[in-house]
């Protein structure tokens, strides 16, 4: 079992940037993690995932944007958001991926104002 904690949203303007940032509460080297969001009343989206040997994945909002990483050292996964439009505004959740198991963090708001 692992603990996710999301960090690093807030309200930023459009064209703005953000980091967020996932600690884990033990090593992430073997999950596959992801990135999803959420609005109220819809399914929750991939944003962006990583697996363990470092393979990204987009979704296509976020390609060209956003970028996806860990860092094994800290047991922290990030999502740098740049070029942020209002449309990005979401509750942010990071997801750890064991074989079928998924465990979730609690979100992070992030508001993009125009």
């Amino acid at each position: 079992q692992v603990q996710l904690v999301e960090s690093g949203g807030g309200l930023v303007q459009a064209g703005g940037s953000l980091l967020l940032s996932c600690a884990a509460s033990r090593s992430i080297s073997l999950y596959t993690m992801g990135w999803y969001r959420q609005d109220p009343g819809k399914q929750r989206e991939l944003v962006a995932a990583i697996t363990s040997g470092g393979r990204t994945n987009y979704a296509d909002s976020a390609k060209g944007r956003f970028t996806i990483s860990t860092d094994n050292a800290k047991n922290t996964m990030y999502l740098q958001m740049n070029r942020l439009k209002p449309e990005d505004t979401s509750v942010y959740y990071c997801n750890a991926l064991e074989i079928s198991i998924a465990y979730w963090g609690q979100g992070t708001q992030v508001t993009v104002s125009s």
